[in-house]
């Protein structure tokens, strides 16, 4: 069984949890600078004008803060927040009534938008642009269409695969913005805040210690911090110091760089059994038991960032860097890949 803890992707029982963490303004929200900064200025102007804002499409690897984003602009602009998933959505009606339901102003969220049913999302293109709804009335050469005014709202989508969107649909998003993997500084200050909140007492040490294995997600980050919580209670006094956090995190197997059991799986497989590559991506995902998807959404984006990983026409690669940091060889052969 693979270890789930370093996964960014949401677990069982985690929503209503990272809620009560989740900051409740843009000054509150630590990394994504240029982001935020583009946001202030873009809830500023709406709130002067007293409009809504354009519709917003925030993409990126998950558990980065694309929802907490959309909750802190409905928390800024004093609006309600509407949300949703791609996949929750199977027809026409389902977007009709949350449209209809609406406020002015208010926020319409769809996380995992790139997964909207191909009818659904014709629905919403008069909806973005002309805030409207096209209903088709009877059939045939009878059939009529009548046009229904919605209120001004903005969507905001959040997806972790921009590339699936279809053209017409993020055409009509005004403001699109990616959020990228946190650095240590900023990821020990959002583990500092969110044991602060939690009533946990650590230390900037072990702070940044848990933030350089956290893949550069908060999410993983905040997940972490509740095991190392466990081990302080069970094995310490109840706060967290850098001994214990060593203690808990080696007992996690997470190591140092952030990688877990399957993420040397995988580059022990493609290391000693295609030394070093290049191998297909359906062939890892066989080899490995994991969904192609999962592989490229969830472990190879951190395995690529700190350069262990390649993705080539061929295949995937792992570099010299791998090899060395697990302590392996390659065939003199393979020193071409590199």
């Amino acid at each position: 069984m693979a270890n789930h803890l370093n996964r960014p992707s949401q677990m069982g029982g985690e929503e209503e949890f990272e809620k009560g963490l989740r900051p409740k303004r843009l000054s509150e929200f630590v990394g994504q600078k240029e982001v935020v900064d583009q946001l202030a200025i873009a809830v500023q102007a709406a709130s002067e004008r007293k409009e809504q804002m354009d519709h917003i499409l925030l993409y990126g690897p998950p558990g980065l803060g694309k929802t907490t984003l959309a909750y802190i602009l409905a928390a800024e602009l004093g609006v309600n927040l509407h949300t949703t998933t791609g996949p929750a959505m199977e027809r026409k009606k389902d977007i009709a009534s949350i449209l209809t339901n609406l406020d002015e102003r208010d926020i319409l969220f769809i996380d995992e938008i790139h997964r909207l049913n191909r009818s659904v999302e014709e629905t919403l293109y008069p909806a973005m642009e002309d805030y409207a709804l096209d209903i088709i009335i009877g059939q045939g050469p009878s059939a009529k269409t009548l046009r229904l005014d919605v209120p001004h709202f903005t969507l905001i989508g959040a997806t972790t695969r921009a590339g699936m969107l279809t053209g017409p649909l993020r055409d009509r998003f005004g403001i699109i913005n990616r959020l990228d993997f946190y650095g240590p500084e900023d990821l020990a200050l959002i583990t500092m805040r969110d044991a602060d909140v939690l009533g946990i007492g650590i230390d900037k040490p072990s702070a940044l210690e848990i933030s350089r294995r956290s893949r550069g997600t908060p999410r993983i980050a905040i997940r972490l911090l509740k095991r190392v919580r466990d081990y302080a209670q069970v094995k310490g006094d109840g706060s967290i110091g850098k001994e214990i956090t060593h203690y808990a995190l080696e007992k996690l197997k997470i190591d140092a760089m952030g990688l877990d059991d399957i993420d040397k799986r995988i580059l022990r497989f493609i290391i000693e059994k295609y030394d070093g590559g290049p191998v297909g991506i359906d062939t890892l995902a066989i080899a490995l038991s994991e969904a192609r998807e999962t592989l490229e959404d969830v472990y190879e984006p951190y395995l690529i960032q700190i350069g262990f990983l390649k993705r080539t026409s061929r295949g995937r690669v792992v570099s010299r860097s791998a090899v060395e940091y697990l302590g392996l060889t390659l065939p003199s052969a393979a020193d071409s890949l590199f």
